[in-house]
């Protein structure tokens, strides 16, 4: 089975979020960041890494992915400052600890 991943893009003012789901971390925010699709990322220019998940499997990535997007905007600000209190992007580390298959390297 695929790894799969649930992550949180926003903007520098961190005031919009999305949430998306997807198989390689590392390439699909680059994908955000690049803001190459017209899109609702790119509307707002959502190109920060705020937040994410891994999953072991795909499906089950999916299904968070529909349980966060039906969660308020507070619990999803408390659910990214759970693991990044500054709301940093998260990016840099992500395309430094991930090959380009997004599994963490074993560096």
């Amino acid at each position: 089975m695929k790894r799969g991943y649930v992550y949180i893009m926003s903007n520098f003012t961190r005031t919009t979020f999305y949430i998306g789901v997807t198989n390689n971390l590392a390439r699909r925010a680059s994908e955000h960041r690049e803001g190459k699709n017209p899109s609702f990322t790119k509307r707002y220019r959502l190109k920060y890494l705020v937040y994410y998940e891994c999953f072991d499997s795909i499906k089950v990535a999916i299904a968070r992915e529909k349980q966060l997007k039906n969660w308020h905007r507070e619990w999803k600000i408390n659910l990214i400052k759970s693991m990044n209190p500054e709301m940093r992007d998260l990016f840099p580390d992500v395309v430094e600890g991930f090959g380009v298959d997004a599994e963490p390297s074993s560096a």
